[in-house]
């Protein structure tokens, strides 16, 4: 029997109800984390919390148990669904309060929590994936891990839609992410990806792969860069939680090009497994 966490209760899933009134059903007012489990441990933990926690900050919105609080409440959901390999997700929204765009700040958080089985995606990591190339419509804080999504999964149906595993999201030709990935490319030995501001998420899985980087002595650049030099590049990958280091063999869409998967992929993969085994 599955077991998630709803409100202050370890509760089995069937039983979950969620008030009609909660301002994460009517507004999308609310942030998450997904977090890897590998042989039942979290990966990351510090790292994901820390960007809990400012997501919270910048949304003035209040978190209902502190960072050792909740890691003893993912770990329990963790034992009692007998996890071992896939992901944690848990998402913290504003409370319940009757519709009103205004909310108020006396409102009681409501956490919510489940667990998943999901395998590392080999064949992916091992033979690439195709992107989408399209506008990039999201709002302008893309920085905060908010549940409200919707500019997100329209960009993932689009590329779905046109036999493309994931979007490759731009503003007027700047790169900025996927819908649900960072974004990277090598050129000349060197690893260029957008710099962690507003326009994108700051993935714990891209900052990740930055730190393998630096301590292989790969140069990184965190800079914006265009269609036209993604086009040029020597390689392609996306980065996130549940896919981790997956290579990038065509561009479709509003404009067109062909990868193959490099050595600084290869060698980012073998570094992030070895960092996972440990």
């Amino acid at each position: 029997m599955e077991y998630v966490w709803l409100d202050d209760k370890m509760i089995k899933r069937r039983d979950a109800k969620i008030s009609f009134d909660d301002r994460g059903y009517y507004f999308g007012d609310g942030i998450y984390e997904v977090i890897r489990i590998y042989e039942s441990k979290p990966f990351l933990w510090k790292e994901h919390m820390e960007r809990f926690s400012r997501s919270a900050k910048e949304m003035d919105l209040s978190l209902p148990y502190s960072p050792e609080e909740t890691e003893t409440i993912v770990t329990d959901l963790i034992h009692r669904n007998n996890l071992q390999d896939g992901f944690v997700y848990f998402q913290v929204t504003r409370g319940i309060q009757p519709r009103d765009h205004l909310y108020t700040r006396d409102l009681k958080p409501v956490l919510t929590a489940f667990t998943r089985e999901a395998e590392v995606p080999v064949q992916n990591q091992k033979n690439g994936i195709h992107l989408w190339v399209l506008e990039d419509i999201r709002w302008l804080r893309c920085d905060i891990k908010t549940i409200n999504l919707l500019g997100n999964i329209m960009a993932k149906r689009k590329a779905e839609d046109n036999s493309c595993q994931e979007a490759l999201q731009h503003r007027e030709g700047v790169i900025t992410e996927g819908s649900s990935s960072n974004i990277f490319f090598v050129k000349d030995g060197t690893l260029y990806t957008h710099p962690a501001n507003h326009y994108i998420l700051n993935g714990i899985t891209r900052q990740h792969v930055v730190h393998l980087a630096n301590a292989r002595h790969i140069p990184v650049e965190e800079k914006a860069f265009t269609l036209q030099e993604a086009s040029e590049a020597d390689e392609i990958f996306i980065t996130s939680t549940v896919q981790e280091i997956i290579p990038v063999t065509e561009l479709k869409g509003e404009m067109e090009a062909s990868f193959s998967p490099g050595p600084i992929t290869r060698e980012l993969q073998d570094d992030f497994r070895q960092s996972v085994q440990k």
